[in-house]
């Protein structure tokens, strides 16, 4: 090999390379300038960012659970939903709650109904006996607990 191909800098022309040198210190003087305007800026508090995106700053499980709107946050991964129906509200802040799917044979093709039981929490004790809610999964709460009661759809009459 020779010296240009082991280093192909070597054998680069002097213009090549005064010419690269300007765009360099252009891109850090932007920075700098950049650097400054944001240095110049006021300190914004919590409050008034919160304000601004028209949410409260409060993260963690309980984020929409006043609302009852269904958790949102762009930084965690997609959460299951179901709607299902409250059949057992005796434990305190839990309620087991069935949600029915369909599912089709691959041989006879048949729609059949299965039905999973969820344990879920409630904080509020707001869901009740032939309630339809919908619920969201979460962390492991107890042993069975990894639901969380989004909202209550419709009361039982």
């Amino acid at each position: 090999m020779t010296e240009e191909e082991k280093n192909p800098q070597a054998g680069a022309s002097p213009e090549e390379t005064p010419a690269d040198a300007p765009e360099a210190a252009g891109s850090e003087e932007e920075e700098r300038e950049v650097v400054e305007d944001l240095a110049g800026e006021e300190a914004v508090a919590e409050g008034e960012v919160a304000e601004d995106l028209g949410t409260t700053a409060v993260k963690g499980p309980a984020f929409d659970q006043d609302e009852g709107q269904i958790q949102t946050d762009t930084e965690r991964n997609r959460r299951k939903e179901r709607v299902g129906l409250v059949v057992s509200d005796a434990s305190e802040k839990t309620v087991t709650v069935t949600v029915e799917t369909l599912i089709r044979h691959k041989k006879y093709k048949k729609r059949t109904r299965r039905t999973k039981k969820f344990m879920v929490h409630d904080e509020q004790n707001a869901a009740h006996v032939g309630d339809t809610v919908r619920i969201i999964e979460t962390r492991p709460l107890s042993k069975r607990k990894r639901w969380r009661l989004a909202n209550v759809i419709s009361r039982a009459e």
